[in-house]
C-alpha cells in the first residue's frame, strides 16, 4: 500500500503535536510545518513512521509556495492538508495593538489561504484528498476579549464555507473543526496551568477529528462543534 501524506501546520506543540503523533501511529507519513525547528523536532521524537520537518511561516505567500512545492518533490502528492497554525492575542478592542492584529488575520486567516491554495490544484487534478482547516469557536461567536482573534477565525469559517460548495462535485473534501479551549501551550503567557487544567485535552480533540475525516461511504462530514462540559 502507497504511503499516503499528512501535512500539519503548527505541528510544534499541542494538537498540530497530537495529530501528528496519531497519524503516525496509523502508518502515514507526516510532514510537519511551523516556524521552529526545535518544536517540530520535539514533536518528530514521538512519531513513528517517517517525517519530515519544514521550517514555514504561512503568512507569506513565497514560502508557503515553496515549501509545499518542496513537499510535492521529495515525498509526494499531499493526500491530507490540516491547516492548524494559529495565533491569539487578547484584550479588548481598542487595546489591541496594530502588530497583534496583523498577526492573527496573517497566519489564522492567510495562513490557511495561502496552504489551501498550495494544494488545492494538484488535489483537483488527481480528484482526492482532504483540507482540514482548525477553526475554533471563536469562528462560531463572539467573545469579550477575543474580537480579533474571533474575526480572523469567522474569515476562516466562511472560507471553509466556500470550499465545501466549490468542490461539493468533486472528491475533494473540505472539513472544518469547531473546538473550545485545549490544554495546550497557546495559553502560555494567558493564563496559569491551574487556570486551564479544565479545559479540554487534544488527544481527545485530535481523535474526535481524525473519525470525522475518515472516508466513508455515501456521507461527508462537514464540520464538527466540539465544546467542554463548560460550553467554552
Amino acid at each position: 500500500m502507497v504511503k499516503k501524506n499528512v501535512v500539519i501546520t503548527g505541528a510544534g506543540s499541542g494538537l498540530g503535536a497530537s495529530l501528528a503523533k496519531k497519524y503516525s501511529g496509523l502508518g502515514f507519513r507526516i510532514c510537519l510545518l511551523g516556524r521552529t525547528r526545535e518544536r517540530l523536532q520535539r514533536t518528530a521524537d514521538m512519531l513513528t513512521n517517517d517525517y519530515s520537518i519544514y521550517e514555514l511561516d504561512v503568512s507569506k505567500k513565497n514560502e508557503v509556495t515553496e515549501v509545499f512545492q518542496s513537499i510535492k518533490a521529495e515525498v509526494g502528492p499531499i493526500d491530507i492538508l490540516i491547516n492548524n497554525a494559529g495565533i491569539g492575542v487578547f484584550d479588548l478592542a481598542e487595546n489591541i495593538n496594530e502588530d497583534a492584529v496583523h498577526q492573527m488575520i496573517d497566519i489564522n486567516l492567510k495562513g490557511t489561504i495561502f496552504c489551501t491554495q498550495a494544494v488545492l490544484p494538484d488535489m483537483k487534478d488527481r480528484n482526492e484528498g482532504i483540507i482540514s482547516n482548525i477553526v475554533s469557536t471563536a469562528g462560531l461567536e463572539g467573545k469579550v476579549t477575543e474580537s480579533v482573534y474571533c474575526a480572523s477565525k469567522f474569515g476562516v469559517r466562511g472560507f471553509s464555507d466556500s470550499l465545501f460548495l466549490e468542490l461539493q462535485d468533486s472528491q475533494v473534501k473540505i472539513y472544518a473543526a469547531y473546538m473550545g479551549g485545549m490544554k495546550t501551550e497557546f495559553w502560555d503567557g494567558i493564563y496559569q496551568k491551574d487556570e486551564i487544567k479544565d479545559l479540554m485535552d487534544p488527544d481527545d480533540i485530535a481523535d474526535i477529528i481524525m473519525d470525522n475525516m475518515k472516508p466513508r461511504k455515501n456521507l461527508s462530514v462537514k464540520e464538527v462543534v466540539i465544546k467542554n462540559h463548560r460550553g467554552s
